[in-house]
């Protein structure tokens, strides 16, 4: 009875502790895509899920910028998941074949998605994005993640490029109004040079995935390594007028992209499909971005036996926080982030 009793009080303080984690809006005082947040307010909305959900979430820091911001990854799973989840990690590697030990993998364990955000600085809304993925993870009131996540761990970089994020999110809040002004030849939609898309050292930290020349890649591979997921999801933007974009890519692949991969990428497009058709909005699929250049978030995790897999939103820099478009449509940096939130969201329960 008395263990029993110590049990129940541990129990009564994990759900205190979870009804406590705040939603974005909560937590940073304005609805996401009202404005930009600056990276550190990134990372304290990630750490406030992590402290007020530990059950369900664990945060670690696997590194920092050259100038010294800190490069965060979120793991989320169930309670029971987490509790196993360096077993977890030690059976996928199994699988992969590149485990140390010679144990036999378990093929019924979670299988490992891996999200990456806004590895280009001046790309922002997928940082935004993020946020709104991991609450709803969390979000006591949301059953469907809970069920979703008894078969998969989440990994979430929400920001992989903090230095171009914030030289680019701290000019866009010094020009803009009070009001975003959505017309495009205005102040805050002409980022100026060198803007907020490379890192410190003006480097494309997408082009460094197979190079890993830049600090940010360095420690960031140690972990992808030691966890070798079997999707990893690249978060980008391109040009304002351009409707959304996601697997499958462009022809032609690589010679060494099986056919199982193809079959996934096929997969994933179709479900994404779905869900933009049923919202009235516009993608386009297997015009461009390819599968050949090996250093890219969605070619090396290929390389490496991953489904590897770009998303691009329209927006981009020029997107600011509300543009009109050539159809005349004012796209909002929220439609920008609900899309990205979309497709992660789907991908996940699917």
């Amino acid at each position: 009875m008395k263990k029993l009793g110590i049990l129940l009080v541990f129990a009564c303080l994990g759900l205190v502790a979870m009804s406590q984690v705040k939603s974005p809006e909560a937590f940073l005082g304005y609805k996401l895509g009202d404005r930009y947040s600056p990276h550190f307010k990134v990372v304290n909305y990630f750490r406030q899920v992590a402290e007020n959900s530990p059950s369900m979430v664990k945060l670690e820091q696997y590194g920092e910028t050259n100038e010294g911001r800190p490069l965060l990854l979120a793991y989320v799973s169930t309670a029971e998941n987490m509790a196993n989840l360096e077993n977890i990690r030690k059976n996928n590697l199994r699988l992969a074949g590149t485990a140390l030990d010679r144990m036999a993998p378990n093929e019924n364990m979670p299988a490992i998605v891996w999200l990456s955000y806004n590895v280009h600085g001046n790309e922002t809304s997928s940082s935004e994005a993020a946020m709104m993925t991991i609450w709803e993870l969390v979000n006591p009131a949301n059953t469907k993640t809970k069920e979703w996540l008894k078969n998969i761990v989440v990994v979430i970089d929400p920001c992989i490029n903090p230095d171009g994020r914030d030289r680019y999110v701290n000019w866009f809040n010094s020009v803009v109004g009070k009001i975003a002004d959505p017309l495009p030849f205005t102040r805050e939609h002409m980022e100026p040079w060198p803007g907020g898309r490379s890192n410190h050292y003006n480097f494309d930290l997408n082009r460094d995935w197979a190079w890993q020349s830049q600090v940010e890649t360095q420690q960031r591979i140690i972990k992808y390594n030691q966890w070798l997921p079997q999707v990893h999801v690249d978060f980008h933007e391109q040009g304002y007028n351009e409707p959304y974009y996601f697997a499958p890519a462009a022809e032609p692949y690589h010679e060494v992209v099986t056919p199982w991969q193809r079959e996934f990428q096929v997969m994933i497009g179709k479900n994404n499909a779905k869900h933009f058709d049923a919202n009235g909005w516009l993608f386009f699929t297997k015009e461009r971005f390819d599968l050949l250049y090996p250093s890219y978030g969605d070619t090396y995790p290929m390389y490496k036996g991953s489904i590897g897999m770009t998303f691009e939103q329209g927006g981009h820099s020029r997107g600011g926080a509300a543009v009109i478009n050539e159809d005349g449509d004012t796209l909002t940096l929220y439609d920008r982030l609900y899309h990205h939130y979309t497709t992660g969201y789907v991908y996940i329960g699917s």
